[in-house]
């Protein structure tokens, strides 16, 4: 049994563009944002995947490219349309962006001035040492999203349906430790672009291929 996973990192944000730890914070997507989940949406279509069962965090950066990625896959996303229009989409905590805690609106580069490349590399990249008052790569994984995806996520794949997941940067390379395809020691190596979906093609729940849609 063939299916597909497609983690879609929100499009850019306001706060992306000003170079600034976002985590929890709720800021919009800027215009280029704006047109990177449009193009997700079109890329998603031309792959000729049918979306069976899109999943959000709760954040509007994520939310919002889903839905504009779900406008613009057409007839790919017309399974979860309801009656009403809408878009069938689950949202939850547990997907939302790692928390930066104390660090949370600062500048990057301001904070690296301050506190020094080498401690602030630690915080960001890290697999287990949180920022002050925040949250490390591992507290998401094994705290939010392992959990939530072995019990919502994992058995729809398991029954074959092909699943978009709308999230974060940090929240989706959690993901790539929870699928497998990356460890603790390989993880800082794994980038996720602003709105540039990465599909995994299963076959009896065993990624076989792993590539961003491009085009």
């Amino acid at each position: 049994m063939t299916n597909y996973l497609i983690l879609l990192r929100h499009g850019q944000s306001q706060w992306n563009l000003e170079n600034r730890f976002t985590g929890f914070k709720d800021v919009k997507l800027t215009e280029k944002g704006i047109d990177e989940a449009i193009k997700a949406g079109r890329l998603i279509q031309s792959s000729g995947i049918d979306l069976d069962y899109v999943f959000t965090s709760t954040q509007k950066r994520a939310l919002h490219t889903a839905r504009l990625a779900l406008e613009n896959a057409g007839n790919k996303a017309s399974k979860i349309r309801m009656a009403d229009g809408d878009w069938a989409l689950t949202s939850h905590d547990d997907l939302r962006e790692r928390d930066y805690g104390d660090l949370t609106g600062l500048n990057k580069d301001e904070t690296r001035e301050k506190f020094g490349d080498e401690q602030v590399h630690i915080w960001r990249r890290s697999y287990d040492t949180p920022p002050p008052g925040g949250e490390c790569l591992k507290d998401v994984v094994e705290n939010r999203v392992r959990p939530y995806y072995n019990k919502e996520i994992k058995p729809l794949l398991e029954d074959g349906k092909n699943v978009l997941i709308a999230a974060h940067g940090n929240s989706l390379r959690a993901m790539l430790i929870v699928l497998g395809v990356e460890t603790p020691d390989t993880i800082n190596d794994a980038e996720m672009p602003t709105g540039v979906p990465l599909l995994f093609t299963l076959d009896d729940m065993k990624v076989t291929d792993r590539n961003f849609l491009e085009g």
